[in-house]
């Protein structure tokens, strides 16, 4: 069984830095695309970054682009989110997530087959 799981979340002060790591259990098990979503109260699950597993290609929500770096250590079965500048409405449980899917990087949730169990990142004003 597949298994992701992030670490790296946390408290930080708004202009500070997180950075977030996934771990794959297995081998990337044919896996197309690697993302981060994130999860507000209320609101919906958004792609925030994504990265496919063979081109590295990149995929960025408008908000945070300069200001987060996805990244994968394909040796490691690893993904990061470098967060930089961080703001208040970046605040919410952020998610690794991984697809099989040929599109190359889906932009809906529902298009991800493997999910992770969240971690918290909360930034302070």
């Amino acid at each position: 069984q597949v298994q992701l799981v992030e670490s790296g979340g946390g408290l930080v002060q708004a202009g500070g830095s997180l950075k977030l790591s996934c771990v794959v259990s297995v081998r990337t098990y044919n896996f197309r695309t690697m993302g981060w979503f994130r999860q507000a109260p209320g609101k919906e699950r958004d792609l925030v970054a994504a990265i496919s597993w063979t081109s590295a290609s990149t995929y960025y929500l408008d908000s945070v682009q300069g200001r987060f770096t996805i990244s994968r250590d394909v040796a490691k079965n690893t993904m990061y989110l470098q967060m930089n500048s961080l703001k208040p409405e970046d605040t919410a449980v952020y998610y690794c997530a991984a697809t099989r899917e040929i599109t190359e990087i889906p932009r809906s949730s529902l298009m991800y087959d493997d999910w992770g169990q969240g971690t918290q990142v909360t930034v302070s004003s």
